[in-house]
């Protein structure tokens, strides 16, 4: 009907090629329609997803979480294969969230690998997650078996550390003990006034809309009062949980201390008397009082301000591990809520023993450790052990080097650390305790780097134990990945 000039076709913007050239045929418009794609085509042969697939599927034992699984209505869930190749292969590789994984399920091919096309929502990963987080946690000696088997493990010299993870919780909702009681005290006072408040709106309820209208204004509600007395006898229940969390581990630090100081005196007047013991524990927790600045956190009250290694103050766990020397295999994984490393020595020794089976003939431990306590365990575990420990007595430095151990003998008098400090500085210490370094450190900064392990997602001590324990088990897998690939993976399993 109108008349209408040609539209020319739409050219390519770009400079021309220079000659003549002759490209691969391209079309981003083009529709699959003969076969359907296969991901198993798009992922290299020797992908770490291919890894954590044949490891999920032929060699780990999942009894343990299919053991969860005990009701037989309800929709089906997803295959808990799937969850662990994902969770596993997510650890391994820095994606950690469970909103990550599920971005990763839409646009990344190994995730769509270990999934098979399934995508679960971020919702389903994390109850799967903290559903089976003593499961997942096992995992971890499953990989320390797994890398003995392949011989990856010697434990002829191992390295004991800590760090620090952050909690999943900001120091900010933190409270002191000294705070925590002037507040309870102002909202005590809150609610009495507003409680007299409510009663006096009660007496005079006969006058309810001219009372009302004075008091709550003329668009006020009833309610407003009630919702407010909610709220503050709330804020006043969480002080007190706080607070008695506060007097309940000043009281155990207390009694603790009591009954290591009986057994010392019982010790030295050779007697033992197990119920005076007990008593003299007893009788100081009854009196303890706790500091001042003792804090508690409203978010998560198990985490605690400590001091990273940068210097700064962040609510955090005391993550412990101890790592075997050829390869860099974590053989014992724990956390605790104390800031000090010292109580961690003969734990941490004895948890490593128990996964292996077998004692480092050589432990390396830093100055953190140092203790009376600790000094006279590492004398008894040398001989019934024979594990040959090497404990700085005190901190380097940078680029300090230790100094050559004094000529002549070492004085009769001399006290365990004195003792220690010596050992340190004969040649053999020099030479091992050089090493320390070299075999925990790098651990740490390739699971706060490569594994994005720096910061803790799940609250509460025994999910920051399991967490750190499946970044451990991941981190063993890795090595084991590097150090045999799939083809001794198999081997291992037979």
């Amino acid at each position: 009907m109108f008349e209408v000039e040609p539209v020319e076709k739409k050219r390519r913007r770009g400079p021309a090629a220079a000659v003549d050239k002759t490209f691969r045929a391209f079309d981003p418009h083009q529709v699959l329609l003969l076969l359907p794609p296969s991901l198993d085509d798009w992922l290299p042969e020797d992908h770490l997803a291919r890894f954590v697939a044949d490891l999920v599927d032929e060699v780990l034992d999942l009894g343990p979480v299919l053991a969860g699984y005990t009701e037989k209505r309800g929709y089906p869930p997803y295959d808990p294969r799937l969850m662990v190749r994902l969770l596993i292969y997510g650890y391994t590789t820095g994606v950690r969230s469970s909103r990550a994984i599920e971005r990763r399920l839409a646009d990344d091919i190994a995730f769509r690998f270990l999934a098979a096309g399934q995508e679960p929502d971020f919702r389903s990963i994390a109850r799967f997650r903290r559903r089976h987080l003593d499961a997942l946690a096992g995992l971890f000696t499953q990989s320390l078996r797994l890398a003995t088997k392949l011989g990856m493990v010697t434990m002829g010299r191992v390295a004991l550390d800590g760090t620090k993870l952050e909690a999943s919780a900001s120091k900010h909702k933190a409270m002191s003990y000294g705070r925590l009681t002037d507040k309870e005290e102002r909202i005590e006072a809150e609610i009495a006034q507003l409680e007299a408040k409510a009663q006096a709106l009660l007496a005079d309820a006969e006058a309810a809309d001219e009372a009302e209208d004075q008091i709550f204004g003329a668009d006020g509600k009833e309610v407003d009062l009630p919702a407010e007395l909610d709220r503050r006898e709330k804020r006043l229940a969480k002080l007190q949980a706080a607070r008695a969390q506060i007097e309940a581990e000043a009281a155990d630090k207390t009694r603790k201390h009591a009954e290591d100081k009986e057994r010392r005196r019982q010790e030295r007047a050779s007697t033992s008397d197990e119920q005076a013991v007990t008593d003299a524990g007893q009788k100081a927790a009854a009196t303890a009082r706790p500091k001042p600045k003792a804090q508690a956190n409203f978010t998560d009250p198990d985490s605690r301000i400590m001091k990273n290694s940068d210097g700064a103050y962040i609510q955090a766990y005391n993550a412990q591990a101890v790592v075997d020397e050829e390869h860099q295999v974590i053989t014992a994984a724990d956390v605790t809520c104390n800031p000090s490393d010292a109580l961690n020595y003969t734990p941490m020794l004895d948890q490593s023993a128990q996964n292996t089976g077998v004692h480092p003939r050589q432990a390396l431990v830093d100055a953190g450790y140092c203790s009376e306590t600790n000094l006279e365990a590492a004398k008894d575990r040398q001989l019934t052990c024979g594990t040959d420990t090497f404990m700085a007595t005190g901190r380097l430095a940078h680029d300090e080097q230790v100094p050559p151990a004094p000529r002549g003998r070492i004085p009769k008098d001399a006290t365990l650390k004195e003792r220690m400090a010596h050992k340190l500085r004969t040649k053999t210490g020099r030479k091992a305790y050089s090493r320390r370094k070299a075999i925990v450190e790098p651990v740490f900064g390739q699971i706060m780097t490569c594994q994005n392990g720096r910061q803790l997602l799940l609250r509460g001590e025994d999910g920051a134990r399991g967490e750190w324990r499946l970044l451990a088990a991941c981190h063993n897998l890795r090595k084991i990945f590097r150090y045999a690939g799939t083809t001794g993976l198999a081997a291992a399993a037979d």
